[in-house]
Order: C-alpha cells, then sequence, then structure tokens
C-alpha cells in the first residue's frame, strides 16, 4: 500500500465557470473539477481530474485576499474613496500572480455586495467538518459578507445528513445550486445525469428544510424532440413538490465535441419547440411560490421572468405572444436573438433594428425551414 503523498500549495486558485448570478462575487475554490463528469450535455470539465483541494490550501487562499483587502480598507479609511488611478498605484505594488488577487480583490469589494461563492461543479461533496472550517473562516475573515453559495449534486446532498446541513448552514452556507435539468428519469438516463427525479426532489427538499436557498437549474430542450412533453411535464412535477427558490432556464446549446451531440439518435429541438416546452412545463407549475428566472444568454426568450403564482398568467403571455407570432416573425425575432440584435420580443418594433437582421437574413438566405440549422452553424463557428 502506497503513502499518499501530500499536495503542495501552488498558489490562489479560481475555477472556470459559476452562476450568472454570482458573476460579482469573489471565487473559492475548494475542489477542482467535476467528480462525476459524465454528463453527455455538459463539455466544460472533461478531460480534468478531480480533485479535493486541502483545507489549509483554501484557507491560505481566503488569506491572501483577506491580506490585499485589509490594505484596500487602509486606504479607503486614509483617503476617503479610491480613484481609478490610486487602484492602478496600489497595484504596482504586486507582482505576477499577487497582482491578479490585488484586482479580484479590488472588483470584489467594488461589485461584490458581500457575496462569495464556492468552486468547482460540487463544494458540498468534502467532509461537512471541512466545509464549516473554510465557512468559519471566511466569516472571520470578512465578516461584512452577507452571502455563501456553491454548486452540488443533488446525489451528494442526498447522502449528507439533515444534521450536518444545518450545521453547514449554521456556519454561514446561504444558497445552494442545483443543476436539476429535467425530472424525468428517461432522460435523466438517457444524458447520464447519474441522479434520479426522487433523488432531487429528496435532495431539494433537504436543502429548503435546512434554511438554505435553494436554485434549481432546469435545462429546456434535453429531452429532443421525442421526450419534450414528458421531459416538461416530469420536471414540474418535481419542481412543484420542491418549491425552491429560484429555478433557473438555462437552454440545450450543442457545441462540437458534446457527446449529445455526437449521438444520431437524438433529434434536437428547435427554438419555437423549445418555446412550446417550457409553455408546458410553466402552465404545469402549481402551488409553489419560487422565482422563475431566464438570466441566461442561451434563452430565446429572457423576459420569461417572474414569481409564482403572481405572475405565472404574465410569464404564459410572453411565450404565447412569441408563439402566436406569424412564421417569419418568429424567425426574424429568433435570428435577432441568436444573433445579438434584439433582448426582448419589443425589439421587433424597432425599425432600426428590426430592418438590420432583415438585412442579414436576406444576405444569408435565411428561412423559416433553415433558420435553426443556420444559426448552430455561426454559433459552431464563433466557438
Amino acid at each position: 500500500m502506497g503513502i499518499k503523498q501530500k499536495q503542495v500549495y501552488r498558489g490562489f486558485e479560481q475555477g472556470p465557470i459559476r452562476p450568472p448570478s454570482e458573476a460579482n462575487s469573489l471565487l473559492i475554490r475548494v475542489t477542482r473539477n467535476c467528480p462525476w463528469n459524465r454528463c453527455t450535455f455538459c463539455s466544460v470539465y472533461k478531460r480534468q481530474k478531480f480533485s479535493l483541494r486541502p483545507v489549509e490550501h483554501v484557507i491560505a487562499d481566503i488569506d491572501a485576499i483577506h491580506q490585499v483587502v485589509a490594505l484596500i480598507l487602509q486606504e479607503l479609511q486614509e483617503s476617503g474613496r479610491l480613484t481609478a488611478e490610486r487602484v492602478n498605484q496600489l497595484a504596482e505594488q504586486f507582482t505576477g500572480e499577487a497582482q491578479g488577487i490585488y484586482f479580484t480583490a479590488v472588483n470584489w469589494l467594488v461589485r461584490g455586495e458581500g457575496s462569495v461563492f464556492l468552486q468547482d461543479a460540487n463544494s458540498l461533496i468534502i467532509k461537512p467538518h471541512d466545509l464549516i472550517a473554510i465557512l468559519d473562516h471566511l466569516k472571520d475573515r470578512f465578516p461584512w459578507i452577507t452571502r455563501i453559495t456553491s454548486y452540488a449534486r443533488s446525489h451528494t446532498i442526498d447522502r449528507i445528513t439533515d444534521d450536518e446541513l444545518q450545521q453547514v448552514a449554521a456556519s454561514g452556507l446561504t444558497r445552494i445550486h442545483i443543476g436539476m435539468e429535467t425530472g424525468s428519469d428517461t432522460v435523466l438516463a438517457q444524458v447520464d445525469k447519474g441522479v434520479t427525479k426522487a433523488q432531487h426532489i429528496s435532495a431539494g427538499r433537504k436543502v429548503k428544510q435546512a434554511g438554505i436557498e435553494l436554485s434549481e437549474y432546469v435545462m429546456p430542450g434535453l429531452g429532443g424532440v421525442d421526450l419534450s412533453q414528458q421531459h416538461a411535464l416530469e420536471t414540474a412535477d418535481a419542481l412543484n413538490q420542491i418549491d425552491a427558490d429560484f429555478v433557473r432556464l438555462r437552454t440545450l446549446t450543442m457545441p462540437p465535441g458534446m457527446e449529445l451531440y455526437k449521438e444520431d439518435l437524438f433529434k434536437k429541438c428547435t427554438d419555437l419547440q423549445v418555446a412550446r416546452e417550457i409553455r408546458t412545463m410553466v402552465d404545469a407549475l402549481d402551488g409553489i411560490s419560487s422565482t422563475l428566472k431566464s438570466d441566461h444568454f442561451n434563452n430565446l426568450l429572457q423576459d420569461v421572468e417572474g414569481t409564482l403564482p403572481d405572475d405565472k398568467t404574465s410569464m404564459l403571455a410572453v411565450l404565447d405572444e412569441f408563439l402566436e407570432l406569424p412564421p417569419q416573425q418568429q424567425t426574424l425575432y429568433q435570428v435577432g436573438r441568436r444573433m445579438g440584435y434584439f433582448q426582448s420580443l419589443d425589439d421587433l418594433q424597432s425599425p432600426v433594428q428590426r430592418d438590420h437582421v432583415e438585412s442579414i437574413c436576406q444576405r444569408l438566405g435565411i428561412t423559416g425551414e433553415n433558420a435553426d440549422r443556420i444559426i448552430e452553424e455561426r454559433v459552431r463557428q464563433s466557438l
């Protein structure tokens, strides 16, 4: 039996992704990559080895940020403000990695609103007492923190005891982001998610019972054409049983290299089919007070947002408005949205933007029959 080699601290680390809602949060890397890493719709961590960072390394990262934050706060106390010129002057005191830490600290103090996100894909996989030690140190170093969040897998949450999760909540973890993707066991198995609908429901309820905010991520289009209806209805059923604080839509995209893209049997939904699928899901949401967010550029209709049950009618109205447009107008909006010229359906009323998108359609020969294919090809070329 070999002796386990101690990991060497190689300096401050940050992982590749975080939720859009954590754009200005301080990113603290607790684990590297994804412990499951088999989902056929995800290409983020492929060919990357998962590992736990030693707690002392995470503590060292927190201390490195704290040292710079203390310097900036001292400057603010002495001068009363921090100009861009002074920010650059202070940066000259640092070189290499230290300068990167400095600008991370500046950005967090200016924009972060006291929020911290623990990376990477599943920080809750570490031992609860280790997570509590990290949370306690964060609160000790930065007592003004108002929110600490993390990604987690339902399978992992389901294995943590209620008492342990409540201790984690008491130590300051305020929100957990879970990639539900779908409530359909058939679709979950098809994309190798490694979890069941029952586990999603159990984990979601456990997070809520611990007093931790819950964001559930749903992926419209993941069931493809054949399972679209099942995907929508089973997902709504799971969400109705959980009553998450937030439901966030992340429409399926299929960049080159994605395993799901290679599966010939998978028939990708068109944008129109995805819009119908979302309408089916939203219409089936019942008896919950979740806030639905469409806060990602992959979503065709970012106006589909609101808090249930009060805003359900208005969310359905946005979907119906698009679905009831003449086919030519649907295509025009789709092209304008996917190519970055439209942000909402209201932009169809702008003559300047509309004329520009119409000229693009004419130049590229885009019609209702080929719009999805041409848009997908152009997106792939840009990756």
